[in-house]
C-alpha cells in the first residue's frame, strides 16, 4: 500500500492532516467520506517529499535571521494581532530578501483560506519540526505557546553548531597553510635547488634525489593535478548525493576513531531536541518520530528512525525499538526508558539532548586540542626533511672543497 498526506474536517468542523495508506487516492477519499468526513485532499507522500527535495534541497534559511523572524511573529501574535496582519507587518520588513519572498508566499496562501502549517509546509524550504510545530499549534490554540518553545530549540540549536564551528575553526586554518606551505615548497623552492645542482653536476643523496624527483614532476603537472582533483572532488559530490552513498559514508563515520563516537552523540542530541521540542507541543510519538526522522542529517539515522517508527505504531516501546537498531548509546536509551516509565519523556529527551550535546562539546575540544598539536608536529617535521635534504649537498659540496 502506498501512503497518501490526507487533510479532512471531522463532524465538528476541526481540520486534520495526516498520513493515511491505501491503494489509490479514491479508494481513501471514499472511505473517509463514509465515515462522514469532509475531505480537502489527497496527496502521494511520495510525491511530497520528492517536491520538497526539489524545492529545498538546493535551498536553505539563513537561521538567525529565521530565528529573528519567529521572535518578531510570536511577539505580534502575543499582542493580539491575527495571523495574517502579523505576516503582512513582517513580510515587507524582514531584512533577509530570501526569507522575505516565501513569507510572502505564505501569506498569500493563508489569505486564500489555507492553514498556517500548510502554507509553511507548501513552500519547500522550511523545518519539517517548524512546520509540524505550527500545525500543533494551530490544532491545541496556542500557537505562541508552541513557537516559543521552537524558539526555545532553535536557540539552544545554533548555540551548539556555533561551539562546534569554532573549534574547527583554527584546526581548519592550520591545514590549509600546511598544504599552501607543502605545495609552495615541492613547486618552487625545490625546482631551484634542483637547478642549482644540476649546474654543479653535484652527486646528491637518495633523499635529496626523491625530493628534486617529487618537486620537478610536481612543478611539470601542476595543472593537471589540481584539474584532477577539482574533477574527483565534483564527482564525489554527485555521488554523495545518492541515498545508498549517503548511506555507505554515514558507516564510514560511524567506524571512524574518536569522530565517530562524537558523531553518533551529535545526531542523538539533535534527534532528542527536536523530539523533545514535538512531543512537548502536543504532537503524538509516531508523528514526532516521522518528522524527526525528517530533521535528521545523517540518512542512516533516517533509516533507523523509519523503522523504529514502525515498531512503535505496531505497540513496541521507543527504548526498545531504539535498542534494536544498535545505533544509539546505551546511556541515552536507559534515559529514555526511564522517561517512559515516569510519564516523563518529552522532559527525558530534553535532558538527553543537553547531556550529548555539552558531552560533544567536551570531546570535541578535547580531540581539537590533540589534533593542533599533530598537525604542528607534521608541519614542523616535513619542513624539516626538505630544509635537510636541500641543505645536504651544499654541505658535502663544502667539505670537498676544503
Amino acid at each position: 500500500m502506498a501512503e497518501f498526506l490526507l487533510r479532512y474536517a471531522d463532524n465538528q468542523g476541526a481540520v486534520h492532516q495526516q498520513v493515511a495508506e491505501g491503494r489509490s487516492e479514491q479508494e481513501l477519499r471514499d472511505k473517509y467520506a463514509q465515515q462522514g468526513f469532509l475531505v480537502y485532499s489527497i496527496r502521494p507522500r511520495g510525491e511530497l517529499q520528492s517536491l520538497s527535495k526539489r524545492l529545498g534541497g538546493k535551498k536553505k534559511l539563513n537561521q538567525e535571521k529565521f530565528l529573528i523572524f519567529n521572535q518578531q511573529f510570536v511577539t505580534l501574535v502575543r499582542a493580539g494581532l491575527p495571523i495574517l496582519k502579523s505576516l503582512d507587518l513582517l513580510a515587507d520588513r524582514l531584512t533577509d530578501p530570501k526569507l522575505g519572498k516565501y513569507v510572502r508566499s505564505v501569506r498569500d496562501e493563508v489569505r486564500t483560506g489555507s492553514m498556517l502549517s500548510d502554507a509553511f509546509g507548501a513552500q519547500g524550504i522550511f523545518p519539517p519540526i517548524y512546520v509540524t510545530s505550527v500545525m500543533a499549534g494551530e490544532k491545541s490554540g496556542s500557537l505562541a505557546e508552541v513557537l516559543d518553545r521552537y524558539i526555545t530549540y532553535q536557540r539552544l540549536a545554533l548555540g551548539v553548531r556555533k561551539k562546534i564551528l569554532l573549534s574547527l575553526l583554527y584546526p581548519s586554518l592550520l591545514v590549509v597553510l600546511v598544504i599552501a606551505l607543502i605545495v609552495f615548497l615541492i613547486t618552487y623552492v625545490v625546482p631551484n635547488f634542483a637547478q642549482l645542482y644540476t649546474s654543479m653536476s653535484a652527486n646528491l643523496p637518495a633523499a635529496t634525489q626523491l625530493l628534486i624527483a617529487v618537486g620537478t614532476t610536481a612543478r611539470n603537472y601542476i595543472l593537471v593535478g589540481v584539474g584532477a582533483l577539482v574533477a574527483l572532488a565534483f564527482a564525489f559530490r554527485l555521488w554523495s548525493r545518492r541515498d545508498s552513498a549517503q548511506e555507505r559514508l554515514d558507516k564510514v563515520k560511524l567506524r571512524t576513531p574518536v569522530m565517530g563516537d562524537i558523531w553518533v552523540k551529535y545526531q542523538v542530541a539533535q534527534l532528542a531536541r527536536v523530539m523533545g521540542t514535538l512531543l512537548l507541543g502536543g504532537i503524538p510519538l509516531v508523528q514526532a518520530l516521522e518528522t524527526a526522522g525528517q530533521s535528521v542529517g545523517s540518512r542512516l539515522m533516517r533509516k533507523a528512525l523509519d523503522q523504529v517508527r514502525k515498531t512503535v505504531r505496531e505497540g513496541q516501546t521507543l527504548s526498545g525499538s531504539l535498542r534494536a537498531t544498535r545505533i544509539f548509546p546505551g546511556l541515552s536509551i536507559d534515559m529514555i526508558e526511564v522517561g517512559e516509565s515516569t510519564g516523563a519523556l518529552p522532559q527525558m529527551l530534553n535532558s538527553v539532548a543537553e547531556f550529548y550535546e555539552e558531552d560533544v562539546s567536551t570531546r570535541m575540544q578535547a580531540a581539537m586540542s590533540l589534533i593542533e598539536p599533530a598537525i604542528m608536529i607534521f608541519m614542523g617535521s616535513f619542513v624539516a626533511f626538505v630544509l635537510v635534504a636541500l641543505y645536504l649537498p651544499i654541505f658535502s659540496l663544502a667539505d670537498t672543497l676544503k
